[in-house]
């Protein structure tokens, strides 16, 4: 079970995933202000159900969420109320979550770190499984899209800037500290960092 009001880390190149009851919610923290947390969310009693980005898009008539927002599932129910963002509010929903392959053509050969395997680890430690992985909500990504081409640039957040979200539905959230570096969305060292969670009472 998810202790309540105890900060947690999410491990650099790492995940972790946190049980909530409907009502309660979760603050995910940017904590040294360069990182991408892509971050899901499923209904824990049919993990068929799940936070789903092109739904949300069609739901809010909108690209990038914000404070006020509600995050609906793949069956247009809301899973997940967006609280409160004290970045910018620069965030992506149109970008898969990194894998192996993705690696590999960007050139790496060896194993790299990624997210859907970061999200499989960390449903799995609390004894979940999705069939698939679904596309994230890639917290603090800054990828424009513009004249039809994606730009991948340095998030625009600083040290401490975070976002609260509260359970629609009894829901997993799992969040991955994205690994990777090869192209500058985790800053422009490419050096992936650790974030930081709490779940706490509404």
């Amino acid at each position: 079970m998810t202790r309540l009001n105890e900060l947690q880390t999410i491990p650099a190149r790492k995940g972790k995933a946190a049980l909530l009851k409907a009502g309660q919610r979760i603050r995910i923290i940017n904590t040294h202000g360069q990182q991408v947390v892509d971050t899901w969310a499923f209904n824990v009693c049919d993990m068929s159900e799940h936070m789903s980005m092109q739904h949300v898009r069609a739901y809010l008539d909108k690209v990038i969420p914000a404070a006020g927002d509600a995050l609906v599932s793949n069956r247009r129910r809301p899973l997940l109320r967006f609280l409160t963002d004290t970045s910018p509010g620069v965030h992506d929903t149109l970008i898969a979550a990194c894998d192996i392959a993705r690696y590999i053509n960007l050139g790496i050969k060896e194993y790299h770190d990624n997210c859907q395997d970061n999200m499989s680890a960390a449903l799995d430690a609390l004894g979940l499984r999705a069939a698939f992985c679904p596309s994230p909500l890639n917290l603090w990504m800054n990828t424009p899209a513009v004249d039809n081409r994606i730009t991948w640039l340095p998030p625009v957040c600083k040290a401490g800037d975070y976002v609260v979200f509260e359970a629609a539905m009894d829901c997993v959230v799992a969040m991955s500290a994205c690994p990777q570096d090869v192209v500058p969305i985790n800053g422009v060292g490419c050096t992936p960092t650790e974030a930081h969670f709490m779940v706490c009472e509404a």
